[in-house]
């Protein structure tokens, strides 16, 4: 069979919406650092869209930025990571206006450093139409893999207003979930729907034998797991305290950081349920042990305009890994199979019940084997053939 088609040799600036060395990696952090293996990479960090809070995590963050503003790229995974000194106030015309400045400034003495010459300009969030004279990219990708504008705290407007500048002038635009897609297209007529996918072979090891997760091994079976950002923009508190009380018998796991991007997000009504248990943050490569641990995979997501354009990249997690996965009826999980979806506690807790009889090893790998091919490499290969027809 020919080899999967790749990107390769190519020189790829990307600005991403979050910090490389952040707690959750996400799509940007698994297709960059695989890019990387083949192709010159610099990664843009965050340009701080949301207005920030006095709140120890955005303070910790400004201040490293601040640290970081106007020193050289550093080199990390592979590729290098550039952490620009903008002003996190993007309503005000003159503000964007400087940030401009700024950042075409520090990415041009970079781009210089790395002799990347006409890069692929890479997108996560629309304001890297910033860079487009100062690069004069080969290239123009917009990656849009959240509703970032429904987010608090975000100008929606000049987001929305960048947004339709920017899609307008890619060459590609990737979206990962329907309606994201849809909206899209009314932008650019080249859009593709690449939801979000897995390490599958990583969370396929969930499927050997092999240590268990600590936290996860000494709660009481079953054992109903959610992991990622713990957050209440994304989460329906009322749901899960509600399920917790429905099947106080099981355990309900929460492993993940409370609060990333939402920094005051209340969790007491969780941590007044005595099966609801807050296990922390665990890395990438531990989640295989958590899901090892663990009977089935829940995403108990609420319902509001941020997820009604969201694909969590959980679902493929939990499913390489062998587990059933039961959600809130979220749009862009309706038609995968193995994801069973109900809007209430009520519902969900039937769900679990009958996901907790379909278990059995040769269902897990079953469940597994069809998840494999939705991989991070996969995903590249999709790209890759998208932007070779351009």
């Amino acid at each position: 069979m020919p080899e999967p088609q790749r990107l390769r040799g190519r020189d790829i600036v990307c600005v991403g919406f979050a910090d490389w060395d952040t707690e959750l990696w996400t799509n940007q952090h698994h297709l960059m650092s695989r890019l990387a293996r083949d192709n010159r990479v610099l990664f843009i960090e965050s340009l701080g869209l949301r207005a920030p809070q006095v709140a120890g995590r955005d303070l910790a963050r400004m201040w490293r930025r601040l640290r970081r503003g106007l020193a050289r790229a550093r080199l990390l995974d592979g590729l290098h990571v550039l952490s620009p000194l903008v002003i996190p106030l993007h309503r005000y015309r003159l503000v964007r206006a400087l940030n401009a400045r700024l950042l075409a400034l520090l990415v041009r003495r970079a781009s210089r450093e790395l002799v990347l010459e006409h890069p692929i300009l890479w997108g996560y969030v629309p304001q890297a139409e910033m860079l487009i004279d100062a690069l004069e990219p080969s290239l123009i990708v917009y990656h849009c893999v959240d509703d970032i504008a429904a987010q608090e705290r975000i100008d929606t407007a000049s987001f929305r207003a960048a947004e339709e500048r920017f899609a307008a002038r890619a060459d590609l635009v990737l979206a990962s979930a329907p309606a994201l897609a849809a909206r899209l297209r009314g932008l650019s007529a080249n859009v593709i729907e690449a939801p979000n996918v897995a390490d599958t072979d990583l969370f396929a090891g969930a499927l050997d034998p092999g240590p268990l997760d600590a936290g996860m091994a000494v709660l009481p079976a079953p054992r109903i797991v959610f992991t990622g950002a713990i957050v209440s923009i994304k989460l329906d508190m009322d749901l899960l305290a509600e399920l917790a009380r429905l099947r106080p018998q099981w355990s309900f796991a929460m492993v993940g950081p409370v609060g990333p991007g939402d920094p005051h997000t209340d969790v007491s009504l969780l941590r007044a349920e005595p099966n609801i248990h807050l296990l922390g943050a665990r890395t990438y490569t531990q989640l295989p042990e958590v899901l090892r641990a663990a009977d089935v995979g829940l995403i108990p997501y609420a319902r509001n305009e941020l997820t009604e354009s969201i694909f969590p990249m959980k679902v493929y997690e939990y499913l390489a890994a062998g587990l059933p996965v039961v959600a809130t009826p979220l749009p862009a999980l309706a038609g995968i199979a193995d994801v069973a979806r109900a809007p209430d506690a009520a519902g969900i807790a039937a769900l679990l019940d009958q996901a907790l009889t379909q278990n059995s090893e040769a269902l897990r790998a079953a469940r597994s084997q069809r998840a494999a091919t939705h991989s991070w490499d996969e995903r590249l290969t999709e790209i890759a053939a998208a932007i070779e027809a351009l």
